[in-house]
């Protein structure tokens, strides 16, 4: 056991640090799989030892800032990155900044910040992996910070409508408007990085233009931040139409999760296709993300290992 004593300790800072009925501990215990014992100042700590003197430390950083009341999501970003902090060593010599309304918005992991790197310094960058690492949410940062910086004239964010597939023609109102709530994950990143008044009057005064893939055949894009969200639904012919849409002075991100792929069984995907076809082409990155980059909820990577473990064990009984 790995005992933790904050002596003297003020009883409204030991409150704000376990939370509401020790919630903030209770985050603690699931995300590093340790039992916490708490009695007045004096927290013992239950756990292999590596682990549970990784609980210590991190109880005595939210002591420290419990000057307040923590929020949880700042427990539980905090518990994501002291599970990678090994690996971030040294990064903060080569951490890109960029410049949205979240100040200061960097990666929190290594891969994080190669993509935000390589969005700075090429014109077309990939970004595959599994939900929860960033892609998106990093990709429109980077629109914003390009935005802000003058580099772009405007934000396009393209997404496909595939996961709709033929009940698309039975729902209300014009193609936009039915292919909506398939680009609300890019809504919800560009509120949160501007704002929901100054992102709203962009688009007002088309700065910002949502678009269904369908939308983009025959046009050229100058002076502009694409991104394409979803790539893995598109086809190769669609992927091959939506790169050669990129004009002078325009950079373009494309982000997919090549394990959830919702086109007709025996179509291929876009996405895997220009993985395998530009990946020595010059000016053309691609970022590979991993189950270790999921910034999210602790509870998502172990979702997605278990998921990724039970695939594995099938295909080997199969």
């Amino acid at each position: 056991m790995v005992e933790v004593v904050f002596a003297d300790a003020d009883n409204t800072r030991l409150a704000h640090l376990c939370g509401p009925m020790d919630e903030n501990l209770r985050q603690i215990e699931t995300a590093l799989n340790v039992h916490i014992v708490r009695r007045g100042e004096r927290f013992g700590i239950e756990g292999d030892a590596p682990v549970a003197e990784r609980a210590g430390r991190l109880l005595e950083l939210f002591y420290g800032r419990a000057r307040r009341a923590l929020d949880i999501d700042e427990i539980q970003l905090a518990l994501v990155e002291a599970e990678r902090a090994d690996a971030m060593a040294g990064e903060s010599i080569d951490m890109p900044v960029l410049m949205t309304r979240r100040s200061g918005l960097h990666g929190r992991t290594a891969r994080q910040n190669q993509y935000i790197r390589q969005m700075l310094e090429h014109d077309i960058t990939f970004g595959i992996g599994p939900a929860g690492t960033g892609k998106t949410y990093l990709a429109v940062a980077g629109a914003v910070d390009a935005l802000e910086r003058d580099l772009v004239r405007r934000i396009v964010l393209v997404r496909p409508a595939v996961e709709a597939g033929e009940r698309l023609g039975f729902l209300p109102g014009d193609l936009v408007q039915k292919v909506d709530p398939y680009l609300r994950p890019l809504y919800d990143a560009l509120y949160d990085l501007m704002g929901v008044e100054k992102a709203s009057r962009q688009f007002d005064r088309n700065v910002i233009e949502v678009a269904p893939l369908a939308f983009m055949r025959g046009r050229t894009l100058n002076h502009a931040f694409i991104i394409l969200d979803e790539a893995q639904n598109t086809t190769p012919e669609q992927m091959k139409m939506f790169l050669t849409r990129i004009g002078f002075g325009s950079k373009a991100v494309v982000t997919g999760d090549i394990t959830q792929i919702d086109l007709q069984r025996g179509q291929k995907s876009g996405l895997i296709e220009a993985r395998e076809v530009l990946k020595t082409v010059r000016g053309i990155a691609f970022t590979e993300f991993r189950n270790d980059d999921v910034v999210r909820h602790p509870l998502v990577a172990r979702i997605i290992d278990a998921y990724d473990a039970h695939r594995d064990n099938s295909r080997h009984h199969a």
